[in-house]
């Protein structure tokens, strides 16, 4: 299909499917939730397979916010921490490439697997469309007022739940749902790695001077250092991280579009850049970019080191501005990026191999076709935090805190993006950038998506959650959004079932109906058998337990020195039945045998599988891969059970997954 074709199909798209959510935009739906994003859709679907009437509401012209926006290389932390829908789109991704799973895509597979969601259960999707105005009575919202950026127009929509999808929190915002914006200090929550932060990740290098003329304080500051002073460490402000693109590009001569001097360029927004190189040898493109490969010859990338695509400290207005002043702000965040990429690839200060090495990409002519091929999406990392009954901290992060009304879990680095960059003892300086991890998945709470039931009784807020800046770094990834938003809707689901404020709803049984029907479709949930369930493995011989790297909270590794006895043994339900796919997770070690054995036992038949090295490839920002033992049929009899042996080697063992072949 040729793209001038591709690009009328998905006019033609979004046109139907915005006549089809006009044509109902006059009844009062179940569940109304605003922001497409990959959390949207998400929510969106799981409403609907529950059977009720809903309307996704989506200011832009496209579904799946970030995930669908270039941002292929998909943070997750561990993988235990995925769950449900969201792991079923990273699953669909794997079968697009010919894989189980896969967590590397290209902005355009993505899109087409959240409308394969949305087609599927059949929900109207109203764009171009945004908030206005919430009506209310006492804390229940009864509708939303919006404006049309399009050639139609919906006025207002009624609904009995609203979820807010959205990255700014704007339906939360207007519905007078308390929240913040910028960082707490440390002494608020207790936290350590909150407020002003000044470290040496993603920092520019000593010594560069911060004047127009060098050495003349009067020729005036470059361009995006600010003129404020260092704040106390740890201290609070309303300052927001940096939000930047996540870039798509192609190296394919016949898919790429040369990267021409764009409208609005400034070269010296880039004379920092320059400085920077001055102090530090310039190698490749990845000393000033995370250009990390995608598949089909297309990238990701996102910034590193001092200067790079983030546009520190332009965004702090962002938030809580109206929709022109933000336009500006994202408008202005383009032509930086678009000039950084041409700047890069033409200023004749940029050592001819990194001009040669960018000349080599050009904008994928197969992606963002009706957005010039750029994306539809900018990396809002962090806008609008709701201050729910439970704010997420650094303790629940770091496990010293656990919840017990738990709907998803996280298991990311906190990370915060820089937030500003000024003059520190006479040299330019990046402030804010944390990456603090070393922990496991821990849970995020039910009362975190919910408002205080005084403020907002019908409302679920899954992405601009209640967490604190730091805590927030840790929870903000899609496919974590995701999970809450499945979590959300069905919340949302009981809630009109109960006749129930979102805050009485009964949180152990939403965790039941979100274990036992994880795809909201009533299939069959997997079978996982993690290191931890004692009652269904055995250890035999001398294994340690490795805290990090691996699948879930840990993974067993033998000390090398053992035989055939040292094994460890997974075993399922014994009176397990049908046809199941059977994997084992393959963690990603620094040392690894070449050869790991392993035994299935069916209950009838035991058959061995060799594992080589050299043919599992881990891909992407993963702790390893689910490696495919086979098909197997249980009948229910016998002891089935899944072994990994020792054999004398340093052998990992981490979790045994049962997938029900019919799915």
């Amino acid at each position: 299909m040729s793209n001038k074709i591709k690009l009328t199909v998905l006019g033609l798209l979004i046109t139907l499917n915005s006549l089809k959510a006009q044509q109902t935009s006059n009844k009062s739906y179940d569940v109304c939730i605003y922001g497409a994003t990959s959390a949207g859709v998400v929510a969106a679907y799981t409403a609907a397979k529950y059977g009720k009437s809903v309307l996704l509401i989506e200011p832009g012209k496209h579904v799946g916010g970030m995930s669908s926006g270039g941002l292929g290389l998909t943070d997750i932390g561990n993988k235990y921490a995925i769950s449900g829908i969201a792991l079923d789109f990273y699953r669909r991704v794997g079968q697009h490439y010919g894989q189980f799973e896969q967590w590397i895509f290209e902005p355009h597979v993505a899109e087409d697997i959240f409308h394969t969601y949305l087609e599927k259960a059949k929900v109207p999707v109203l764009y171009q469309h945004r908030i206005t105005a919430v009506k209310k009575q006492g804390n229940v919202i009864t509708e939303i007022l919006l404006e049309s950026t399009g050639p139609r127009s919906v006025g207002r929509v009624k609904a009995k739940m609203f979820i807010d999808c959205s990255y700014e929190g704007d339906v939360m915002a207007r519905a007078g749902v308390s929240y913040v914006v910028g960082r707490e200090a440390n002494t608020a929550y207790g936290e350590t790695f909150n407020g002003v932060q000044l470290t040496n990740g993603h920092q520019l290098p000593d010594g560069i001077d911060p004047y127009k003329v060098k050495g003349d304080a009067k020729s005036g500051l470059l361009w995006g250092i600010t003129k404020g002073q260092l704040a106390e460490k740890g201290s609070g402000d309303n300052k927001v991280q940096a939000y930047n693109f996540r870039i798509c590009l192609s190296n394919d001569p016949k898919n790429r579009i040369p990267i021409t001097k764009p409208a609005h360029y400034q070269p010296e927004r880039y004379e920092l850049l320059i400085r920077q190189m001055e102090k530090r040898t310039w190698k490749s493109l990845q000393d000033v970019f995370i250009w990390s490969r995608m598949p089909n010859q297309k990238t990701d990338i996102n910034n590193r080191n001092g200067f790079s695509t983030d546009m520190i400290g332009m965004n702090w207005d962002y938030p809580d501005a109206d929709y022109r002043k933000r336009q500006e702000i994202w408008s202005a965040h383009t032509d930086y990026t678009k000039g950084l990429l041409y700047f890069v690839g033409h200023d004749p200060r940029i050592p001819e191999h990194i001009r040669a090495e960018m000349n080599e990409w050009g904008y994928p002519k197969d992606e963002y076709m009706d957005n010039e091929n750029w994306t539809h999406q900018l990396y809002v990392r962090e806008a609008r935090r709701m201050k729910g009954a439970l704010v997420m901290t650094q303790h629940h992060c770091e496990g010293r805190e656990m919840v017990q009304d738990g709907i998803g879990m996280a298991a990311y680095t906190m990370d915060s993006h820089n937030c500003e960059r000024l003059v520190v003892n006479g040299m330019v300086k990046n402030e804010g950038n944390v990456e603090e991890g070393g922990f496991g998945p821990y849970p995020i709470a039910y009362r975190a998506i919910t408002p205080k039931e005084t403020e907002a009784a019908n409302l679920l807020v899954p992405v601009c959650l209640s967490a604190t800046h730091i805590a927030y770094g840790s929870i903000r990834m899609e496919p974590v959004f995701m999970v809450l938003g499945q979590s959300a809707a069905l919340a949302a689901v009981k809630a009109i079932d109960g006749k129930s404020a979102v805050q009485e709803v009964d949180v152990a049984a939403l965790q039941r109906q979100l274990k036992e029907n994880p795809l909201a479709d009533g299939s069959a949930p997997d079978v996982l058998i993690d290191n931890s369930d004692s009652f269904r493995v055995k250890v035999s011989g001398k294994w340690s337990v490795q805290k990090r790297g691996g699948y879930g909270p840990d993974y067993f590794l033998s000390d090398g020195h053992t035989d055939s006895s040292s094994f460890i043994r997974y075993y399922p339900d014994p009176n397990i039945k049908g046809r199941y796919e059977i994997y084992t997770y393959y963690a990603k070690l620094p040392e690894r045998k070449a050869v790991t054995a392993v035994k299935v036992f069916d209950g009838k038949r035991l058959q061995e599988v060799v594992i080589k090295d050299e043919e599992v490839k881990v891909v992407g920002q993963t702790s390893g891969e689910w490696v495919k033992l086979g098909d197997y049929i249980f009948s229910g009899n016998g002891k089935p059970y899944v072994e990994i042996t020792g054999n004398g080697e340093k052998v990992a063992a981490d979790a045994v997954l049962l997938v029900a072949a019919s799915k």
